[in-house]
C-alpha cells in the first residue's frame, strides 16, 4: 500500500468518514508525531457501516517504513484498537513479551483513555520501541561472527536501527541505520521552516556470510538525509571515506562523522554567503531581479562553486513561441574569496561583452523574413 501524507485526507476508500474518537487519535498522529507517519488505507470493518474504523499506518523504521494495520471497533470505540504487523513479522509478539516480564501494567494499553487525543500515539511509539529491540535480538542470532562483532560494538550508539533484509524467503542481509552528528541542524539554519527534526544516516548493509573469511566483503554504505534537509544540504555530494580491509563501522564512523560535520559546517555558511551575494545583486543588476534576462542558480557550495547564469531574452522567440535562453554559463572570472559586492561587479562586466554575444546568437536562431 502507498501511504498518503495528506493530513486531512482521512476518508476511507467507501467514503464513510473515521469514528470521531478514533479521527481524533488519528489527527493528533499527523500533527504531533516527530517522525514522518503516514496514513495508507482507511476503511470500516462493517460493510455499511456509518463509520471507518481502521486504517494502515506507514511508520518509519531504519531508513523505510513498515506497515501495521489499527483496527479499531466503531461499535466499542473507547476500546483499544488490535494492531496486526506486518506478515514478516509473526514473531513480534510486543504484549506478549511485556507481560512474561511483569511489565504488563505499565504499558499504554492497561491503561487505555478513548478521551486522550494522544493516546494513539502513545501506543505507536511503545510499540515501535519494542519492535527496534526485536530486530535488534533477531540480528544478533545470526549466525555470522563478523556480523555479532559489529553488533556488539556499535549497538550502544544512542538511535541506532537494525533489520534484516530478506531475499527469496530467507534473511541474507542485516541493514544498519545509524544516526550520525550530535548537531542540532535547525540551529545552524536560522529561520529554517522544518517542522521535523532533520537527520543524517549512514546505511550500512552487510551481507551475512554462512562461511568464514579471512577477508570480509565490504559492506554496501550510503548516506540519507530526511528530504526536507536537502535544501541546505545534499549528502549525494559527500565522498564517503573507504572502507578498508579488516575494518569495523566502530573504526569507520569517527572519521565519516568529522568529515561530515565540517561540511555541514561550511553548508551553514554558505547561506548566510547566498544571502550577502543576492543582497549585492540589487545595486548593480537593479530591482526586481526578475525582470532582467540573467537567471541565477546559486549551489549549495556557494561560494566554492559559482552561480550558474543562464541568459533569456525578452524580444526573441522560438518556433514553440518561448523566449530564447542560452546554454548555462560559468566559465567567468571568479574568486570565492572576493566580497559579495566584487563578485557581482565581476559578473556585470562579463556580462556586457556575454549579452552581445547572446544578441548575435538570438538573432541567428531567427529564420530571416522575406
Amino acid at each position: 500500500m502507498s501511504p498518503a501524507a495528506d493530513t486531512a485526507a482521512l476518508a476511507s476508500t467507501s467514503g464513510a468518514p473515521l469514528a470521531p474518537l478514533v479521527a481524533a487519535q488519528l489527527n493528533f498522529v499527523l500533527s504531533q508525531a516527530n517522525l514522518p507517519i503516514r496514513v495508507g488505507q482507511i476503511w470500516s470493518g462493517c460493510r455499511d457501516g456509518r463509520y471507518a474504523d481502521r486504517f494502515t499506518l506507514a511508520i518509519p523504521f531504519c531508513l523505510d517504513y513498515v506497515y501495521w494495520d489499527f483496527l479499531y471497533n466503531a461499535l466499542s470505540p473507547k476500546v483499544a484498537p488490535d494492531v496486526v504487523f506486518g506478515p514478516d513479522d509473526e514473531g513480534f509478539q510486543p504484549l506478549v513479551d511485556f507481560d512474561e516480564t511483569g511489565s504488563g501494567e505499565k504499558s499504554c494499553l492497561a491503561n487505555w483513555d478513548c478521551r486522550d487525543t494522544g493516546a494513539l500515539l502513545s501506543l505507536i511509539k511503545e510499540l515501535r520501541e519494542f519492535y527496534i529491540e526485536y530486530q535488534k535480538k533477531r540480528a544478533a542470532e545470526v549466525d555470522d561472527a563478523r556480523l555479532k562483532f559489529e553488533i556488539s560494538t556499535v549497538l550502544s550508539k544512542e538511535g541506532i536501527e537494525v533489520c534484516m533484509v530478506s531475499s527469496n524467503g530467507r534473511p541474507d542481509e542485516v541493514k544498519f541505520a545509524v544516526p550520525l552528528l550530535d548537531l542540532d541542524l535547525a540551529k545552524l539554519v536560522p529561520g529554517c521552516p522544518w517542522k521535523l527534526p532533520q537527520k543524517i544516516h549512514l546505511q550500512a548493509v552487510f551481507p551475512i556470510s554462512r562461511s568464514y573469511s579471512s577477508v570480509p566483503s565490504a559492506p554496501r554504505l550510503k548516506l540519507v538525509s530526511t528530504p526536507d534537509l536537502k535544501s541546505f544540504f545534499s549528502v549525494d555530494d559527500v565522498k564517503l571515506p573507504p572502507w578498508l580491509d579488516g575494518m569495523c563501522m566502530a573504526e569507520y564512523l569517527p572519521n565519516l562523522e568529522e568529515n561530515l560535520k565540517i561540511q555541514v559546517v561550511e553548508a551553514s555558511a554558505s547561506i548566510g554567503s547566498r544571502r550577502r551575494f543576492i543582497e549585492a545583486l540589487a545595486p548593480t543588476f537593479g530591482r526586481p531581479l526578475e525582470a532582467d534576462p540573467v537567471h541565477f542558480v546559486i549551489p549549495l557550495q556557494f561560494p566554492k562553486q559559482q552561480p550558474v547564469l543562464t541568459l533569456e531574452s525578452s524580444q526573441h522567440f522560438n518556433a514553440q513561441g518561448l523566449p530564447i535562453m542560452s546554454a548555462p554559463v560559468n566559465d567567468y572570472p571568479w574568486s570565492p574569496r572576493w566580497d559579495p559586492t566584487e563578485m557581482v561587479e565581476r559578473i556585470y562586466d562579463f556580462l556586457v561583452d556575454e549579452c552581445q554575444t547572446f544578441k548575435k546568437f538570438c538573432s541567428d536562431s531567427i529564420p530571416q523574413q522575406k
